[in-house]
């Protein structure tokens, strides 16, 4: 009693979360008498999966996109092609959020890159100041639903850990993740173009000569999500040879061709990643041994029990599913939730008839809302340190694509078939 204490004091005193799962896990296993060895070999477990290498090598490659100039010509190209509509440059800033999100896997880069590009071309387009920092503050964790985003990757290892309900691949979170995603997008699209239906357009009309000038500029980065993506569904390559395939690619681009990156900045730029790599691979090695502890001690099994006695119909337990990711996704990042809830709430879910790979398209939808819900989600914090603004602004700011946004993952939450449909 006095250690658990004294672990949740020293999480609440921001000791590194990876520590304190890691100590959690010992402590447990040390009073049941189980040989210590076994956290090492939890490690050792995750070190052996091939699908691993896919988590540092797609997170490189979006740290090269992210520190090159291609949120610029992501910009200009979503301009050329959608501007043109009656408030269109509110879905360049939908559209070109989402796929930087989606490549970087992490919401607060997308604010910090794209932010200063789309904030003042939509306020010089007469879009209002509050829809503005609303539009930009959402849309920075837009994308976590598309491939090849680092969630849906870190959510399928730790299912296939887990061997609970139906086998999770890859694969299959990139799938089932593909028209969730695109609802949200959709929904978004339709409030931004209502809110700038009266506004002036963006240029004369849809210019052939700029378009063609965008495409040309983008030239290098545009067979990028094609061909993994395309590889990936066709089955051409695994999501490891995927990740390598990228991360190649964008380092040649954007080292060797473009010279964007300088070979002096490149270190730095590995040494970022590879902390964020580090940080989420410690959190989920301890994770997993912290996990071993509690089915071996049959907590998702006397949890399944409880809520079973108190929560009789699979509907009822959804709805409490969706209450509790929300509080969650204000309060931890999209890599610490995974790691530590999903272990315990899988095997509950599946036990409702729950399929595993939609439990994880609504978890991570309510993560994705999460990230600006107020009090303290994430994002509400990093845009009112970027734009400078007070955050009850924020707060305001986010609340109709908040409301907007709960539709769609009841929407998800409900309709399964939506998730599923693709996943074969």
């Amino acid at each position: 009693m006095i250690a658990s204490g004294l672990l949740a004091a020293a999480a609440l005193l921001g000791a590194p979360l990876f520590a304190v799962i890691a100590a959690s896990a010992l402590l447990g296993f040390l009073s049941e008498g189980v040989d210590l060895s076994v956290v090492a070999i939890e490690f050792y477990r995750l070190a052996e999966m091939p699908v691993l290498v896919a988590i540092p090598l797609f997170t490189f490659a979006g740290y090269l996109l992210g520190e090159s100039r291609a949120p610029a010509r992501l910009v200009r190209l979503t301009n050329a092609l959608l501007g043109w509509l009656p408030g269109g440059l509110a879905l360049v800033a939908l559209t070109a959020c989402a796929l930087f999100t989606a490549f970087t896997g992490a919401s607060g880069v997308t604010i910090v890159a794209l932010g200063a590009l789309l904030v003042p071309a939509l306020r010089q387009a007469g879009y209002p100041e509050r829809f503005t920092l609303g539009l930009v503050t959402t849309s920075g964790s837009l994308g976590l639903l598309f491939a090849p985003s680092l969630p849906l990757i870190l959510y399928a290892v730790v299912a296939q850990q887990l061997s609970v309900g139906v086998p999770v691949g890859v694969g299959d979170l990139f799938r089932g993740g593909a028209l969730p995603g695109l609802l949200m997008l959709a929904i978004l699209s339709g409030w931004s173009l209502w809110q700038g239906r009266r506004l002036p357009r963006t240029g004369q009309g849809f210019s052939w000569a700029e378009a063609a000038a965008a495409v040309r500029e983008s030239a290098w980065e545009l067979p990028l999500p094609f061909a993994v993506l395309g590889g990936i569904y066709t089955g051409a390559f695994a999501v490891s040879e995927a990740a390598a395939v990228t991360a190649l690619y964008v380092l040649v681009v954007e080292v060797g061709i473009r010279r964007e990156i300088t070979w002096a900045r490149l270190p730095g730029v590995m040494r970022e990643s590879m902390v964020l790599v580090g940080g989420i691979l410690l959190i989920l090695g301890a994770s997993l041994a912290s996990t071993n502890y509690l089915i071996d001690t049959e907590v998702p099994t006397r949890l399944f029990a409880w809520i079973r006695a108190h929560v009789s119909d699979r509907l009822t337990f959804l709805v409490l599913l969706n209450a509790f990711l929300l509080v969650l996704g204000t309060m931890l990042d999209v890599f610490s939730a995974l790691v530590i809830v999903i272990p315990i709430i899988l095997p509950v879910a599946v036990g409702y008839g729950i399929h595993p790979v939609h439990l994880g398209i609504v978890f991570l939808a309510n993560m994705q809302i999460g990230y600006f819900t107020p009090p303290v989600g994430m994002n509400l914090f990093i845009a009112s340190y970027r734009f400078d603004r007070p955050i009850l602004e924020l707060y305001r700011a986010t609340l109709p694509f908040f409301f907007l946004l709960l539709a769609a993952v009841l929407v998800i939450t409900y309709w399964p078939a939506l998730t599923l449909c693709l996943v074969g």
